[in-house]
């Protein structure tokens, strides 16, 4: 895939939500390899910021990037806006020391930059495919990035003020972003508005700019966009703040109760990472799964480990005790107090996040698949899940025992699989899996 800019420049005007600014913003083509660079017209010199982990000075409320003494606000909705849109390079003028919030979502970001049109340039795009699990945990939120061939992001959003849990699992590509995430609005709590107001903040808020929510009340000047507007906005937010990366990054995140803060932790991580595999530091990514035998219906966890690229902390299968006529599977996971997610999830309560048991069970289905298909030369990949049900919760002690059903496999591309997990032969979650089946990688 090639890298992209835009033909023409377009702008936009509007008031910045915390300074109550009026400002101006322009994005300008560039040339390959520009990246996205900020430039503050309104200063003498007209300094440029370019967004990175390094240049990030603010995470209270909002993203602030600097260089030197001079900084730009809230850059979170246009860096979203053009991450979604798969725009790799462009000049953003802004006459301000803020990015317009205008509705508080990056819909008219993202039309900015259609209006714009994105075009291809010569140069290939830079990837960064992860290569191992990386997390940040505090508390009783989350934030984990594993290996993905492509960017999809898992969210939870919930709130300790009555409003009811919202999830949703993407796949983010332009199409996506444009219909299912840029139009989630920005969303604050009624009791949080004096003290913001106290620090100096949100002197541009307005309901036209967001959504109050007071208790399970939320206020806006329209309806919702999406029943579960917030955690689309929190997924809007998350591919803002991970484009401090500076590349386009391969991965699937899964955020529990996540922030700004939250999110610039995780990249950090990520961006370590990166540097680690760009000086050869890092080890190897994981071979092609091995092959599963027909004959095989026990696998202990030498042979899973063989079987699944998954490690520590991120292996959730422990034992393969069944396989019935290649379509049927038995697999369990032992839960035990050791498990590093129990050190904020929840501190006094420990439960096994729901995420992670859709992830025990696609990697048991995974096991199961790689019978029909290993010996082709093929991987499945995880694609999606349906019909999630949580019945009851998973503690330290449980051991899981996950039942899996092979439903359809489409054409040799697509396979659909039915999953459930029991303790104690009581079923606790449920999730019908999806994964695309592909070649495997060439080991040479």
């Amino acid at each position: 895939m090639k890298q992209r800019t835009i033909l023409r420049e377009v702008s936009i005007s509007g008031t910045g939500v915390h300074t109550g600014e009026k400002v101006t913003l322009t994005m300008k083509p560039a040339p390959v390899d520009h990246g996205i660079v900020f430039r503050r017209i309104d200063l003498y010199g007209k300094p440029e910021i370019r967004p990175g982990v390094g240049s990030v000075t603010d995470l209270v409320r909002r993203y602030t990037i600097g260089s030197g003494h001079h900084k730009i606000h809230t850059v979170e909705h246009v860096l979203s806006a053009l991450t979604g849109s798969r725009v790799d390079n462009v000049l953003i003028e802004v006459n301000g020391s803020e990015t317009p919030i205008l509705d508080g979502s990056a819909k008219h970001y993202a039309n900015l930059v259609l209006q714009a049109e994105p075009i291809e340039q010569e140069s290939d795009r830079k990837y960064f495919a992860l290569d191992t699990p990386i997390s940040v945990t505090e508390g009783n939120r989350s934030i984990i990035a594993i290996p993905y061939n492509g960017l999809k992001i898992t969210c939870t959003h919930i709130d300790d003020r009555g409003s009811p849990p919202q999830h949703l699992s993407l796949e983010i590509d332009p199409e996506n972003y444009l219909a299912s995430v840029a139009p989630a609005r920005s969303f604050v709590f009624y009791d949080e508005v004096e003290e913001l107001l106290k620090m100096g903040l949100i002197r541009g808020g307005s309901l036209d700019s967001g959504i109050v929510i007071r208790g399970e009340t939320m206020i806006s000047k329209e309806p919702l966009r999406f029943e579960d507007e917030l955690v689309r906005h929190k997924i809007l937010d998350i591919i803002g703040d991970i484009s401090h990366l500076g590349v386009a990054l391969k991965a699937h995140i899964i955020a529990v109760r996540t922030g700004h803060r939250l999110n610039y932790e995780l990249t950090k991580k990520l961006d370590q990472r990166l540097d680690q595999l760009s000086e050869g530091k890092g080890k190897p990514a994981p071979e092609a799964a091995a092959k599963v035998a027909s004959t095989e219906t026990y696998l202990d966890i030498r042979r899973v480990l063989d079987v699944l690229p998954h490690r520590y902390p991120f292996l959730m299968v422990d034992r393969v005790v069944s396989i019935k006529d290649g379509e049927e599977l038995v697999a369990i996971k032992n839960v035990t107090i050791n498990e590093p997610y129990f050190l904020g999830h929840y501190p006094g309560r420990p439960l096994m996040p729901a995420v992670l048991q859709i992830e025990t069970m696609a990697q048991a289905a995974g096991i199961l698949l790689l019978r029909h298909i290993s010996s082709e030369g093929k991987v499945a990949l995880f694609m999606s899940c349906d019909n999630v049900k949580f019945r009851q919760p998973v503690t330290p002690g449980d051991q899981l025992e996950i039942h899996v059903k092979i439903n359809r496999i489409r054409a040799r591309k697509i396979a659909t699989a039915s999953c459930q997990c029991e303790v104690a032969g009581k079923v606790v979650s449920s999730a019908d899996v999806m994964f695309a089946i592909m070649d495997a990688p060439d080991e040479s």
